[in-house]
């Protein structure tokens, strides 16, 4: 199962690349157009990045980065718009996650919900079956007292009958005299 939902998913990320890339190219374009766009919303991402690089490389090499020259205004413009670009698209595929993970937990809360109702159901199945179970049980013992009354009285029928014989003996025939 993970291993088919992993393609799935970069398809899914693929698919979110590809329908934010234009609106991320509108931003980019709104970005370099507008002087306050690029002042205040492009510039300071900029420029804190390329200063975060520059000191991260230059430790890498070995040397002290004690003052990194800015970028200038076109440069770090055209990286402030490349850097919102990005993060538009990252706050879409972040946004599609979200609501990918509230979708499967509403998937597992109705789930949950109806194991949880079929258990009950199956509770309320087995006190049934165990009140039908008591009342046959009740049944079954009441039945051979029953049956041993009936065998009683089958008893008295045939005493009675020893006793007193239905037809009365027929007295002896008179023979015809001649």
């Amino acid at each position: 199962m993970v291993v088919g939902a992993f393609p799935m998913a970069k398809l899914l990320y693929l698919g979110i690349r590809q329908v934010s890339k234009p609106l991320a190219n509108r931003i980019k374009e709104a970005a370099r157009r507008s002087e306050f766009f690029k002042t205040y919303i492009c510039l300071p991402p900029a420029q804190l990045y390329h200063w975060a690089e520059m000191r991260a490389k230059m430790r890498l090499m070995g040397f002290n980065a004690q003052a990194v020259k800015p970028l200038n205004e076109d440069a770090a413009a055209e990286l402030g718009a490349e850097l919102l670009g990005e993060a538009t698209i990252f706050v879409v595929a972040c946004g599609c996650l979200v609501l990918e993970y509230w979708r499967h937990q509403a998937h597992q809360r109705r789930k949950e919900r109806e194991r949880h109702t079929a258990w009950n159901a199956m509770r309320d199945e087995v006190d049934h079956l165990a009140l039908a179970l008591e009342a046959l049980q009740d049944r079954v013992q009441a039945a051979p007292l029953q049956s041993a009354v009936e065998e009683l009285q089958a008893q008295m029928r045939e005493v009675r009958a020893q006793l007193c014989p239905r037809d009365p003996p027929s007295a002896p025939q008179a023979t015809p005299k001649e």
